[in-house]
């Protein structure tokens, strides 16, 4: 795939992430214009709250995922990392666990393991818990991230781009975080674990070289 269509996908799906919270705030603002009534305008200042800290928790969370990430160095503090996970999904559905050693690393390392955790929340259609764990070995860096929740759905899409094996034609801003792991992985010489399928269960590791 041309770096430019993948380019456009990476952007096709942050747009669309931020689709719900920006057409939130349009509403939000619109209704606070025409309202007087003391209690609806509280309200509709709560839904403009809401989904501005919802909008910054995204662009937060795709720059690190996406972008060039936080620093200009090589190595990103792991509680930039922490913080854009928390924002993107609500407490009261995912509850996180962060199991993770270093207090810094590579760039790439971060944005595998923002992408895949991005990935093994969204199969949470009802919550439950995401748990993120990375652990240095020598001149090994092991990443996990584990989903387990009363629904659990991985596509055949995710699961073949994750695996390498989705073609061109079949690539879709849904799937573009999962190539975008195939991506930094195969720079690195690296191979991601794929758990089989279980119910209720869902287990993504890789092994990179740092």
């Amino acid at each position: 795939m041309k770096s430019v269509d993948f380019a456009s996908l990476l952007c096709s799906r942050l747009c669309h992430d931020l689709v719900s919270p920006v057409g939130a705030l349009s509403n939000g603002v619109e209704l606070l214009t025409d309202e007087t009534d003391p209690e609806m305008q509280a309200q509709c200042l709560q839904l403009l709250t809401d989904s501005v800290r919802q909008a910054a928790n995204r662009l937060k969370f795709f720059r690190l995922a996406f972008g060039g990430g936080g620093s200009f160095s090589a190595q990103v503090d792991v509680r930039e990392a922490q913080t854009a996970i928390q924002g993107m999904f609500p407490a009261d559905k995912v509850r996180l666990e962060w199991l993770i050693s270093p207090s810094v690393l590579p760039k790439t390392a971060i944005k595998v393991l923002l992408n895949l955790a991005l990935i093994a929340g969204d199969t949470l259609l009802r919550g439950g818990v995401l748990q993120v764990a990375a652990e240095q070995a020598g001149n090994a860096l092991d990443i996990a991230v584990r989903a387990e929740g009363p629904r659990l759905l991985l596509g055949d899409d995710l699961r073949q781009a994750l695996s390498g094996e989705a073609a061109d034609s079949e690539i879709t801003p849904r799937v573009a975080p999962a190539l975008l792991v195939q991506t930094l992985l195969a720079d690195v010489d690296a191979k991601l674990q794929i758990s089989e399928p279980e119910p209720g269960v869902l287990l993504l590791g890789v092994r990179c070289p740092v």
